[in-house]
Protein backbone atom coordinates (compact mmCIF):
# COMPACT_ATOMS: atom_id res chain seq x y z
CA UNK A 1 0.00 0.00 0.00
CA UNK A 2 1.71 3.23 -1.06
CA UNK A 3 1.05 6.59 1.31
CA UNK A 4 1.45 10.16 0.86
CA UNK A 5 2.73 12.49 2.74
CA UNK A 6 0.86 16.16 3.59
CA UNK A 7 3.42 18.13 1.74
CA UNK A 8 3.07 15.87 -1.01
CA UNK A 9 -0.61 16.82 -1.71
CA UNK A 10 -2.70 18.77 -3.22
CA UNK A 11 -6.29 19.38 -4.26
CA UNK A 12 -8.77 20.47 -7.24
CA UNK A 13 -11.22 22.29 -6.23
CA UNK A 14 -14.65 22.49 -7.90
CA UNK A 15 -17.25 24.65 -6.93
CA UNK A 16 -20.90 25.28 -7.77
CA UNK A 17 -22.99 28.32 -7.59
CA UNK A 18 -26.63 27.92 -8.68
CA UNK A 19 -30.27 27.04 -7.08
CA UNK A 20 -32.75 24.28 -6.22
CA UNK A 21 -36.04 26.16 -7.27
CA UNK A 22 -35.99 29.08 -4.42
CA UNK A 23 -33.01 27.57 -2.15
CA UNK A 24 -29.29 28.25 -2.75
CA UNK A 25 -27.33 25.63 -3.53
CA UNK A 26 -25.72 24.03 -0.55
CA UNK A 27 -24.22 20.52 0.45
CA UNK A 28 -27.66 20.00 2.67
CA UNK A 29 -29.59 20.22 -1.00
CA UNK A 30 -27.47 18.68 -3.29
CA UNK A 31 -28.33 15.37 -4.26
CA UNK A 32 -26.35 12.22 -3.71
CA UNK A 33 -26.20 11.49 -7.56
CA UNK A 34 -24.61 15.12 -8.27
CA UNK A 35 -21.83 13.95 -6.17
CA UNK A 36 -21.41 10.05 -7.87
CA UNK A 37 -21.13 12.06 -11.16
CA UNK A 38 -18.86 14.84 -9.93
CA UNK A 39 -16.52 12.22 -8.34
CA UNK A 40 -16.41 9.96 -11.78
CA UNK A 41 -15.85 13.40 -13.56
CA UNK A 42 -13.23 14.46 -11.67
CA UNK A 43 -11.42 11.26 -11.45
CA UNK A 44 -11.15 11.49 -15.13
CA UNK A 45 -10.26 14.70 -15.04
CA UNK A 46 -7.06 13.89 -13.06
CA UNK A 47 -6.39 10.51 -14.01
CA UNK A 48 -8.00 9.85 -18.08
CA UNK A 49 -5.69 6.53 -18.52
CA UNK A 50 -5.40 3.31 -16.44
CA UNK A 51 -6.97 4.26 -13.13
CA UNK A 52 -5.33 0.73 -11.38
CA UNK A 53 -2.50 2.40 -10.24
CA UNK A 54 -3.19 5.44 -9.91
CA UNK A 55 -2.88 7.27 -6.26
CA UNK A 56 -5.47 7.66 -3.88
CA UNK A 57 -8.04 10.73 -3.90
CA UNK A 58 -9.61 11.89 -0.98
CA UNK A 59 -12.97 13.99 -1.01
CA UNK A 60 -14.92 16.04 0.95
CA UNK A 61 -17.59 18.65 0.29
CA UNK A 62 -17.67 22.22 1.77
CA UNK A 63 -20.50 25.06 1.36
CA UNK A 64 -20.44 28.11 -0.78
CA UNK A 65 -22.58 27.20 -2.54
CA UNK A 66 -20.93 23.98 -3.23
CA UNK A 67 -17.28 22.79 -3.30
CA UNK A 68 -15.94 19.85 -4.13
CA UNK A 69 -12.73 19.17 -2.43
CA UNK A 70 -10.32 16.27 -4.09
CA UNK A 71 -7.03 15.67 -2.95
CA UNK A 72 -4.39 13.24 -4.60
CA UNK A 73 -0.65 13.80 -5.18
CA UNK A 74 0.69 17.32 -6.08
CA UNK A 75 2.53 16.18 -9.26
CA UNK A 76 -1.01 15.38 -11.01
CA UNK A 77 -2.59 18.67 -9.32
CA UNK A 78 0.36 20.63 -11.04
CA UNK A 79 -0.46 18.89 -14.66
CA UNK A 80 -3.91 19.18 -14.19
CA UNK A 81 -3.06 23.18 -13.45
CA UNK A 82 -1.35 23.21 -16.88
CA UNK A 83 -4.36 21.65 -18.46
CA UNK A 84 -7.07 24.22 -17.44
CA UNK A 85 -4.52 27.27 -18.12
CA UNK A 86 -4.31 25.60 -21.68
CA UNK A 87 -8.37 25.27 -22.06
CA UNK A 88 -8.03 28.85 -20.64
CA UNK A 89 -5.93 30.24 -22.98
CA UNK A 90 -7.50 28.75 -26.43
CA UNK A 91 -11.01 28.14 -25.10
CA UNK A 92 -11.83 24.81 -26.63
CA UNK A 93 -11.21 20.99 -25.02
CA UNK A 94 -10.21 19.52 -28.59
CA UNK A 95 -6.39 18.95 -27.31
CA UNK A 96 -7.35 16.89 -24.29
CA UNK A 97 -7.41 13.07 -23.99
CA UNK A 98 -10.35 11.18 -24.46
CA UNK A 99 -11.64 10.67 -21.21
CA UNK A 100 -10.52 14.01 -19.44
CA UNK A 101 -12.48 15.77 -22.60
CA UNK A 102 -15.56 13.67 -21.70
CA UNK A 103 -15.48 15.23 -18.54
CA UNK A 104 -15.56 18.55 -19.47
CA UNK A 105 -18.28 17.88 -21.56
CA UNK A 106 -20.37 16.26 -19.07
CA UNK A 107 -19.71 19.43 -16.11
CA UNK A 108 -20.44 21.64 -19.72
CA UNK A 109 -23.95 19.50 -19.84
CA UNK A 110 -24.56 19.90 -16.22
CA UNK A 111 -24.30 23.67 -16.49
CA UNK A 112 -26.58 24.26 -19.72
CA UNK A 113 -29.24 22.06 -18.08
CA UNK A 114 -29.27 23.25 -14.22
CA UNK A 115 -27.68 26.24 -14.75
CA UNK A 116 -24.75 25.89 -12.36
CA UNK A 117 -22.10 27.90 -12.40
CA UNK A 118 -18.77 25.99 -12.41
CA UNK A 119 -15.63 27.15 -10.99
CA UNK A 120 -12.45 24.61 -11.57
CA UNK A 121 -8.99 25.26 -9.88
CA UNK A 122 -6.27 24.34 -8.08
CA UNK A 123 -4.40 24.59 -4.65
CA UNK A 124 -1.22 25.41 -6.09
CA UNK A 125 -0.33 29.38 -5.57
CA UNK A 126 -1.40 31.51 -8.81
CA UNK A 127 -3.39 28.67 -9.89
CA UNK A 128 -5.20 28.80 -13.08
CA UNK A 129 -8.99 28.29 -13.07
CA UNK A 130 -11.36 27.53 -15.63
CA UNK A 131 -15.50 28.81 -15.36
CA UNK A 132 -18.10 27.16 -17.17
CA UNK A 133 -21.80 28.03 -17.48
CA UNK A 134 -24.58 28.13 -19.96
CA UNK A 135 -23.24 30.23 -22.24
CA UNK A 136 -19.45 28.36 -22.39
CA UNK A 137 -19.19 26.00 -25.35
CA UNK A 138 -16.64 23.22 -23.75
CA UNK A 139 -17.38 20.42 -26.42
CA UNK A 140 -15.33 18.69 -28.59
CA UNK A 141 -15.56 19.61 -32.21
CA UNK A 142 -17.45 17.14 -34.06
CA UNK A 143 -15.75 17.19 -37.78
CA UNK A 144 -12.37 15.95 -35.88
CA UNK A 145 -14.02 12.67 -35.05
CA UNK A 146 -14.75 10.22 -37.91
CA UNK A 147 -16.03 6.72 -38.65
CA UNK A 148 -13.42 3.84 -38.83
CA UNK A 149 -13.34 -0.10 -38.76
CA UNK A 150 -10.80 -1.67 -36.07
CA UNK A 151 -9.45 -4.75 -34.91
CA UNK A 152 -9.47 -5.91 -31.78
CA UNK A 153 -7.40 -9.02 -30.64
CA UNK A 154 -7.49 -10.80 -27.06
CA UNK A 155 -9.43 -12.58 -24.17
CA UNK A 156 -13.28 -12.22 -24.06
CA UNK A 157 -14.22 -11.57 -20.17
CA UNK A 158 -17.84 -11.06 -20.74
CA UNK A 159 -20.18 -11.96 -23.55
CA UNK A 160 -24.48 -10.91 -23.45
CA UNK A 161 -26.56 -8.43 -21.53
CA UNK A 162 -30.76 -8.34 -20.79
CA UNK A 163 -31.45 -5.30 -22.90
CA UNK A 164 -28.01 -4.06 -24.36
CA UNK A 165 -25.34 -6.73 -25.63
CA UNK A 166 -21.82 -6.19 -25.16
CA UNK A 167 -18.77 -8.12 -25.69
CA UNK A 168 -15.81 -7.56 -23.26
CA UNK A 169 -12.49 -7.83 -24.53
CA UNK A 170 -9.37 -7.43 -22.68
CA UNK A 171 -6.97 -5.84 -25.45
CA UNK A 172 -2.75 -5.38 -24.85
CA UNK A 173 -3.27 -1.81 -26.39
CA UNK A 174 -6.32 -0.68 -24.73
CA UNK A 175 -6.85 -2.46 -22.10
CA UNK A 176 -10.34 -3.55 -21.36
CA UNK A 177 -13.09 -2.92 -24.23
CA UNK A 178 -16.71 -2.90 -24.34
CA UNK A 179 -17.96 -3.63 -27.90
CA UNK A 180 -22.22 -3.33 -28.78
CA UNK A 181 -23.22 -6.45 -30.20
CA UNK A 182 -26.54 -6.84 -31.51
CA UNK A 183 -28.41 -9.95 -29.37
CA UNK A 184 -29.76 -12.04 -32.07
CA UNK A 185 -25.56 -12.53 -32.90
CA UNK A 186 -25.39 -13.95 -29.40
CA UNK A 187 -28.05 -16.06 -29.66
CA UNK A 188 -27.09 -17.74 -32.99
CA UNK A 189 -23.75 -18.13 -31.72
CA UNK A 190 -22.67 -21.72 -30.94
CA UNK A 191 -19.70 -21.59 -29.22
CA UNK A 192 -18.82 -20.62 -25.94
CA UNK A 193 -16.86 -17.18 -26.66
CA UNK A 194 -16.31 -16.87 -22.92
CA UNK A 195 -12.15 -16.67 -22.06
CA UNK A 196 -11.55 -17.47 -25.30
CA UNK A 197 -8.62 -15.43 -27.54
CA UNK A 198 -10.46 -14.25 -30.45
CA UNK A 199 -10.46 -11.28 -33.23
CA UNK A 200 -13.25 -9.30 -33.87
CA UNK A 201 -13.85 -6.31 -36.57
CA UNK A 202 -15.50 -3.48 -35.02
CA UNK A 203 -16.15 0.38 -36.31
CA UNK A 204 -16.11 3.23 -34.32
CA UNK A 205 -15.23 6.70 -33.81
CA UNK A 206 -11.33 7.53 -33.75
CA UNK A 207 -9.73 10.99 -33.43
CA UNK A 208 -8.76 12.51 -36.81
CA UNK A 209 -5.35 13.83 -35.41
CA UNK A 210 -4.46 12.18 -32.36
CA UNK A 211 -5.95 8.96 -33.78
CA UNK A 212 -7.66 8.62 -30.20
CA UNK A 213 -10.50 5.53 -30.43
CA UNK A 214 -13.53 6.42 -28.40
CA UNK A 215 -13.85 3.20 -27.09
CA UNK A 216 -17.68 4.52 -25.80
CA UNK A 217 -18.74 4.18 -29.52
CA UNK A 218 -17.22 0.81 -31.12
CA UNK A 219 -19.91 -1.64 -32.50
CA UNK A 220 -19.56 -5.60 -33.66
CA UNK A 221 -19.19 -6.24 -37.25
CA UNK A 222 -17.97 -9.93 -37.05
CA UNK A 223 -15.66 -12.08 -35.54
CA UNK A 224 -12.10 -12.57 -37.03
CA UNK A 225 -10.64 -15.98 -37.96
CA UNK A 226 -7.54 -15.71 -35.57
CA UNK A 227 -4.86 -18.25 -34.48
CA UNK A 228 -2.02 -16.75 -32.46
CA UNK A 229 -0.02 -19.76 -32.37
CA UNK A 230 4.02 -20.15 -32.33
CA UNK A 231 4.42 -21.77 -36.09
CA UNK A 232 8.23 -22.98 -36.65
CA UNK A 233 7.70 -24.57 -39.40
CA UNK A 234 6.92 -21.20 -41.05
CA UNK A 235 9.37 -19.24 -39.27
CA UNK A 236 11.98 -21.43 -40.52
CA UNK A 237 11.31 -20.98 -44.18
CA UNK A 238 11.62 -17.35 -43.77
CA UNK A 239 14.65 -17.63 -42.31
CA UNK A 240 16.04 -20.23 -45.19
CA UNK A 241 14.34 -17.93 -47.67
CA UNK A 242 16.18 -14.97 -46.24
CA UNK A 243 19.51 -17.08 -46.17
CA UNK A 244 19.44 -17.76 -49.81
CA UNK A 245 18.34 -14.49 -50.73
CA UNK A 246 20.70 -11.54 -49.56
CA UNK A 247 22.22 -12.66 -45.99
CA UNK A 248 23.67 -15.31 -47.93
CA UNK A 249 25.61 -13.03 -50.02
CA UNK A 250 26.84 -11.11 -46.64
CA UNK A 251 30.50 -11.35 -45.39
CA UNK A 252 29.76 -11.22 -41.76
CA UNK A 253 33.20 -9.47 -40.53
CA UNK A 254 33.67 -6.60 -43.49
CA UNK A 255 29.28 -6.24 -42.49
CA UNK A 256 30.14 -5.91 -39.00
CA UNK A 257 32.61 -3.39 -39.42
CA UNK A 258 30.30 -1.34 -41.83
CA UNK A 259 28.20 -1.42 -38.91
CA UNK A 260 30.72 -0.24 -36.67
CA UNK A 261 31.64 2.93 -38.48
CA UNK A 262 34.88 0.95 -40.11
CA UNK A 263 36.05 0.85 -36.50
Amino acid sequence: MLFYSVDKLGYIEISIRGSKGNLELSPDNYDIREIIAMLENAENLLYPNDKKDRPPISYSIEKGSVKHILKTSIQYIIGFNAIIGQINQVQNIDFLELSTAKAFENIQDIASKKDYVFSIKTSLDNTNEVNIDRTTKFRRTEAIWAEAEFYFYGKVTNAGGKDKANIHIHTEELGLVRIKTPIRFLEEYEDNLLYKTLGIRVVGKQHTETGAIDTATLEFIALVDYQPKYDEVYLKSLRDKAKKSWLGEINADNWLTEIRGGI
